[in-house]
């Protein structure tokens, strides 16, 4: 039997609060699947005793009444009742205010849609019949903003929606599972965040009209505060797919496991796809650092023989290179490393290694009497907007980007080149890549397409304030053992 909580969230509420008990019960009673959980949020009056007297009075209702003794905010009430849902094994949880504006008669029209998997999220709005909400004692100020405001919402987050600002919600507790809810907002821009991450891992999300309704009930939301936040965080939440900002509530990977952070980048501009068109048709190819095999896997198209070395070797890697190496980049040593190469990949490698310097040199001694071309790119952290965040006192680490927090060296233009001249390569090529606008806003195709050429055209201007990533094609120089040997050639 699938189990539903219904989450009434209190804050003095203790006018109302038995009335609302009363309309949740007359569409729950007799069904054992539906329980009732109601939060005071460190109410000053009666709330938490009215209640504790109803449950007394009621005991046909399962219903558990807790109270916060210090006051957690509109969000942070919702944090604590979402954590009960996946902690006790609930399969959809739907809330309610506990001053009884929105209505519990609706309560299965919310549930059965995501019982039924036609829906993650279910959204009782007031603005699908914009007219109904004036109707219904919204005031116009606040009618006005709140389509102002979903209307910049839908454009930032590929939605389509009516309304962001409802307080009446079911959610599917699968879906909570997968998202950092824990990280967002205390107050009312809560339903924002969840909104956005939600929408953000595709989570299908509908919407029914529910009535409007403003009585007596105390407004405790401060507009242009509220306005203010959630604008910030549908832009944020842009931000951070950019890899340019870390806001631990936009990342999606520290709920799950076994997910590939990674993502092939050949159909945009970008270092992998300025590596392929670098690599000609059969060459010897050496990729060091290799991850999942995506370049293996391309390469295939022109013929050409990949040696692929990463500390984990998957069964993709295996799969599409002709022969792989098990070894840490730090300490590989030369003997280890295939003979012969035409060309050597370092796409996305520097930055994580103790001493990039060490494997620098041991690809010169290796290889620089057959002169191969050195593929090189790193992130540039001199990218106009970390330059921004640095401006304004911000330096965020993130789980992608310039600042993945796995990094261990981060490079300029001009220090990528200084490393490798002072490792002894010749720099014959250097291109700068623009951020990767098409996965911040994967729904505006158009706006991404601008956004790139716009950034490309800037690149042109400056590589060292406008590239998002440094792309170097370099060779290496004869060390002086090498030119020795040589040079007894000779005699």
């Amino acid at each position: 039997m699938q189990k539903v909580l219904v989450l009434v969230v209190a804050y003095m509420a203790e006018e109302f609060i038995e009335a609302v008990f009363d309309r949740i019960a007359a569409q729950i009673q007799g069904n054992p699947q539906f329980e009732v959980l109601m939060i005071d949020d460190g109410s000053k009056d009666k709330t938490f005793d009215v209640a504790q007297q109803y449950r007394n009075s009621h005991p046909e209702i399962k219903l558990t009444n807790l109270f916060n003794p210090v006051n957690q905010g509109y969000g942070g009430n919702q944090q604590i009742g979402y954590q009960y849902a996946i902690e006790n094994d609930f399969d959809v949880v739907i809330m309610l205010h506990g001053d009884g504006q929105y209505p519990p008669e609706l309560i299965h029209e919310m549930v059965d849609p995501i019982l039924n998997g036609q829906f993650d999220v279910m959204l009782g709005s007031r603005m699908l019949k914009k007219q109904d909400a004036l109707a219904g004692g919204m005031p116009k100020y606040k009618w006005i903003g709140n389509q102002i405001l979903t209307w910049i919402e839908n454009r930032l987050l590929g939605q389509s929606l009516s309304e962001y600002h409802t307080g009446f919600r079911a959610y599917s507790v699968k879906a909570l599972r997968l998202i950092p809810f824990q990280y967002n907002s205390k107050y009312y821009d809560f339903d924002t965040d969840i909104l956005i991450q939600l929408s953000d891992n595709h989570f299908r999300i509908g919407e029914r009209p529910i009535p409007t309704r403003y009585g007596d009930e105390i407004c405790r939301v401060n507009g242009i505060k509220y306005a203010w936040m959630i604008l910030r965080s549908c832009v944020q939440s842009r931000i951070v797919r950019l890899g340019l900002f870390y806001k631990p509530k936009f990342d999606y990977y520290q709920n799950r496991a076994q997910i590939s952070l990674y993502s092939p980048k050949f159909g945009i501009p970008s270092s992998h796809k300025f590596a392929f068109d670098r690599i000609p048709n059969g060459a010897a190819v050496l990729d060091l650092g290799a991850g999942p095999g995506y370049m293996a896997r391309e390469l295939a198209v022109k013929n050409a023989a990949v040696c692929s070395v990463d500390r984990i070797i998957t069964d993709e890697l295996k799969q599409y290179s002709n022969c792989v190496i098990e070894a840490d980049l730090d300490t590989v040593k030369l003997s280890e490393l295939p003979d012969q190469t035409n060309v050597v990949l370092l796409l996305d490698v520097l930055e994580f290694l103790d001493e990039p310097e060490a494997l620098l040199l041991k690809i010169r001694q290796k290889y620089a009497q057959q002169q191969p071309d050195v593929l090189i790119s790193v992130g540039n952290v001199a990218f106009i907007l970390t330059r921004l965040s640095l401006l304004f006192g911000k330096f965020n680490y993130g789980r992608l980007g310039i600042l993945e927090v796995s990094k261990k060296r981060l490079f300029t233009l001009n220090s990528l080149k200084r490393l490798l001249r002072d490792q002894g390569y010749t720099i014959l090529k250097v291109r700068g890549t623009p951020a990767p606008y098409h996965k911040a806003l994967p729904k505006h195709k158009w706006i991404a397409w601008l956004l790139e050429k716009t950034n490309t055209l800037l690149i042109y201007l400056s590589k060292g304030l406008f590239s998002y990533q440094i792309f170097i094609q370099a060779k290496p120089s004869l060390t002086l053992e090498q030119l020795l040997e040589n040079a007894k050639e000779r005699t």
